[in-house]
């Protein structure tokens, strides 16, 4: 079995940009005291605060991220897939 990998690229993508776009409209809900902090994520992706316009940069940064990511797991998934369903010759 293979991965196809512009598909899972794209699922990651999605999912962990809108992954930490909830997050950040769940904690400026829950915990309105922490909007405009940056946090231990705002240090990895540029722009990212607990803010409204922080989710969007968050969710933006996080989509590239999960293509990336989710593109190098998909590929090397594929690369020892294939090395280990060969079967050895005679």
């Amino acid at each position: 079995m293979t991965f196809n990998i512009k598909a899972f690229a794209l699922a990651c993508g999605i999912f962990w940009g809108l992954g930490l776009f909830i997050l950040t409209w769940w904690i400026i809900f829950f915990e309105p005291h922490v909007i405009g902090e940056k946090t231990f994520i705002g240090y990895v992706y540029r722009g990212y605060t607990i803010s409204p316009l922080g989710s969007i940069i968050g969710l933006m940064w996080a989509f590239v991220d999960g293509i990336v990511g989710g593109a190098i797991f998909a590929w090397l998934y594929n690369l020892i897939s294939r090395r280990v369903d060969q079967k050895p010759c005679c």
